[in-house]
C-alpha cells in the first residue's frame, strides 16, 4: 500500500464530450489529485479515457474502476492491460471485477456463474500474463493454452479488484492488494478494513452531488440509490454493513415492481449518508473523512446538476 495520501476523480466526467476534457484532465495533477479512475458500465469503456490521460496527465496513477471479467476474455483484458501499462509506466491500475447479474446476464446473456473463482482466476492469469510468461493453464473456471503477452510491459500494472463482502475483500487483499469498493459511507471504512487487513489499499468510489439544494440532491440520489442498491450483490453489501431494516422497504417495492414506491421507500438520511453534496468546500471536507476512517484512496465521481459549472466543482473538490 502506497503512503501518499491519495485523492481521485472519476473519468470520464460526466456531462462534457470526452474529446473536451483535455484543459480539464491536464490541471488534475496541480490541483492536488493524485488518481483518476474510469467507470464503465453503458456508455463508454474504461480504457479510452485513460489512454487519454496518460498523455494529457502523466503525472496521475490510473486505474479501471473496473472492467469486468465476464464480458471480456482473459486474453483481451490482459493485451488491453498490457498496453495502458506501457503508456503509463508505473502508474497504472488493472481493476478488475464481476460486475452484476444486470450487465452480465441481463444485458450479455453470459451466466454470472462461479463469481469468486473467476475472479481468483483472473487474477492470477493477468500476473502471470503481463509479467511476460508463456501461460498454459488450466484455471477452475476457463482455461488458456499457450499464450505470451508480445511485447509485455516493462513495468506489469498493479491489479485491483472490486470486492463488496468480505470474501472477496479477502480475496482482493490475498491476490491484488488492493480492494475496490463503492457506496459506502465514511462510518463503513472500518468495518472493510478489518476484513481487508492493514497492507491492503482501500479505494472507493465517494459520491458527489454539486448542488445547495437539497431537495435536488435528494431526489438525484433516490434515483441512484434505486438504481444501484437493489441489484442484489450491492443489497447483499449494505446488509452486511448493517442496513437491511433500511433499505428492505426498497427492495419489497422494487421487486414487487412498484418503482415509485420503491423511490419513496429511500429515507432522506440514506442519502445524506452514500451521496454527498451541499457547497463545494463542504463537499471536499465530507470526502475527507473517508480518509480519517481508513480509506486511502477516495475517488469523487460528481454527478452532473444543472447550472453548476464542471470547472468549478473539480477545483473546489480538491484536496485542500
Amino acid at each position: 500500500m502506497e503512503s501518499q495520501a491519495r485523492w481521485g476523480l472519476t473519468l470520464p466526467l460526466s456531462s462534457v464530450p470526452l474529446t473536451d476534457q483535455q484543459q480539464l484532465i491536464s490541471a488534475l495533477p496541480d490541483l492536488g489529485y493524485t488518481d483518476a479512475w474510469s467507470a464503465e458500465l453503458n456508455g463508454i469503456d474504461g480504457f479510452t479515457p485513460l489512454t487519454l490521460a496518460s498523455q494529457w496527465a502523466p503525472q496521475l496513477r490510473l486505474g479501471t474502476a473496473i472492467v469486468g471479467i465476464y464480458t471480456r476474455a482473459p486474453v483481451s483484458l490482459a493485451v488491453q492491460a498490457g498496453t495502458l501499462a506501457a503508456l503509463a509506466p508505473g502508474k497504472f491500475v488493472m481493476g478488475i471485477g464481476t460486475s452484476s447479474q444486470v450487465a452480465v446476464e441481463q444485458w450479455n446473456g453470459i451466466p454470472f456463474s462461479k463469481p469468486y473463482q473467476r475472479s481468483r482466476d483472473m487474477l492470477r492469469f493477468l500476473r502471470e500474463a503481463l509479467a511476460g510468461g508463456k501461460v498454459t493453464r488450466q484455471y477452475e473456471t476457463f482455461a488458456v493454452d499457450g499464450f505470451r503477452l508480445d511485447p509485455a510491459p516493462e513495468i506489469p500494472p498493479a491489479l485491483a479488484l472490486a470486492a463488496l463482502r468480505p470474501g472477496m475483500v479477502r480475496l482482493a487483499a490475498a491476490e491484488a492488494g488492493i480492494a475496490i469498493t463503492n457506496w459506502l459511507a465514511p462510518a463503513d471504512v472500518p468495518k472493510v478494513r478489518s476484513v481487508a487487513g492493514p497492507e491492503c489499499e482501500l479505494v472507493a468510489r465517494i459520491f458527489v452531488c454539486p448542488t445547495t439544494d437539497v431537495d435536488t440532491a435528494r431526489f438525484i440520489g433516490k434515483r441512484m440509490i434505486a438504481a444501484y442498491l437493489t441489484v442484489p450483490v450491492y443489497a447483499a453489501f449494505h446488509q452486511w454493513l448493517g442496513r437491511g431494516e433500511v433499505i428492505a422497504p426498497m427492495l419489497a417495492a422494487w421487486n414487487s415492481g412498484d418503482r415509485k414506491g420503491a423511490l419513496a421507500a429511500i429515507p432522506d438520511a440514506l442519502v445524506d449518508e452514500l451521496v454527498i453534496h451541499g457547497p463545494l468546500e463542504h463537499c471536499r471536507d465530507r470526502v475527507a473523512e473517508y480518509h480519517a476512517t481508513g480509506l486511502d484512496t477516495p475517488v469523487i465521481a460528481i454527478t452532473p446538476v444543472p447550472g453548476v459549472d464542471l470547472g468549478e466543482a473539480v477545483s473546489k473538490l480538491a484536496p485542500a
